[in-house]
Parts: structure tokens; sequence; C-alpha cells
């Protein structure tokens, strides 16, 4: 039988830990930052605020040791009129972070699957 929660503990080692979410968060933000199908939604916020939140918000969704107090998703993103193609290409620069930090596929899989839900707070037309 697993430990409980050692299942998360190896999944968040997987990814680095805070220090390794933290690399992961800034390449994201840079990325989403850059590009044109994204970069509106995301130029008045401060880059490195955003990663940080970004970075405290995955290790929540891997059950590790942190604390989010950004916004709820549906606050953060409330009157951004975000599609389903803006999302899409949202996940798509995540999954390219999560390959340049060199993060195995199925742990990719595993935190999007975490994410997933959050698309209803998020996508608003």
């Amino acid at each position: 039988a697993s430990v409980p929660g050692a299942e998360d503990s190896a999944l968040l080692q997987t990814f680095g830990q805070r220090d390794g979410l933290q690399r992961l968060a800034a390449d994201f933000v840079q990325r989403v930052r850059a590009d044109a199908r994204t970069s509106a939604f995301f130029s008045k916020v401060k880059p490195q605020h955003l990663a940080r939140q970004v970075a405290d918000h995955f290790c929540v969704v891997l059950s590790g040791p942190c604390h989010y107090d950004g916004e709820t998703m549906k606050n953060a993103h409330t009157g951004l009129n975000i599609t389903r193609k803006d999302f899409l290409a949202t996940v798509e620069l995540l999954q390219a972070a999560m390959d340049s930090q060199g993060i195995p596929f199925t742990a990719q899989n595993r935190l999007l699957a975490r994410l997933a839900p959050l698309h209803r707070d998020i996508i608003s037309r």
C-alpha cells in the first residue's frame, strides 16, 4: 500500500519542488507575454508577481506545502473575454514551458488534468 500523499510528494519532486515550479512559472509567463495569441491578456500584469502567483498556484494544485494568496481564477479572469481558443493557446505554451524544463510527459499530463476543471472559471465566451 502506498503512503497517503506519497504520490503527490513524488509528483511535486518531479516538478523540482518549489524552486522548479518557480522556474517553470517564470518560463511560462515569459512565453505567454511574448506570444501574439496571448500577450494582450498579460500585458498589464507584472511578470515577476504573476510568476510567483503561478508557481504558488501550481504548488497548491500539486498538493505541495505552499500557500496561494492570489485571486480566484474566476475573479482573475473576469472581463478578459477569454475564448476556448485563447485558453488552448495558453495550455500549449504551458506544455512548451514544461518541455523546456525537462518535465516528463506523464507528469505534465497529471498537472494539466488537475488544472483542467479551471477552464470553467477562465473561459468567458
